[in-house]
């Protein structure tokens, strides 16, 4: 019997996860696509680039987002040492309190 159950989730799962491959529209009629855009109408210089890519190619984003990230995360980190440094924080050598 339980198996039986498990088979009827996993098909109604399946159903469900399947189903939305394709959107209707709210007024009825047939079925469309549903297209992600970035409006970029107002958008100038870097912001404008970075949009147009996100509109083009969706991979291209995603790697360069991926990449960027990282990169990013290190020069903050970078900056934030030397700024602690700066103000008298020395997080390289430290000793324990908990002796």
């Amino acid at each position: 019997m339980k198996r039986k159950l498990w088979n009827l989730y996993l098909m109604a799962a399946f159903f469900v996860l399947t189903l939305p491959a394709t959107v209707l529209a709210a007024g009825g009629g047939g079925a469309s696509y549903v297209v992600i855009v970035s409006d970029t109408r107002k958008l100038s210089g870097i912001l404008a680039w970075w949009g147009n890519l996100y509109n083009e190619s969706h991979f291209y984003f995603t790697l360069l987002t991926v990449v960027l990230i990282p990169v990013v995360g290190v020069i903050f980190g970078v900056i934030a040492d030397i700024v602690m440094s700066m103000i008298g924080i020395d997080l390289k050598s430290r000793e324990l309190a908990e002796h």
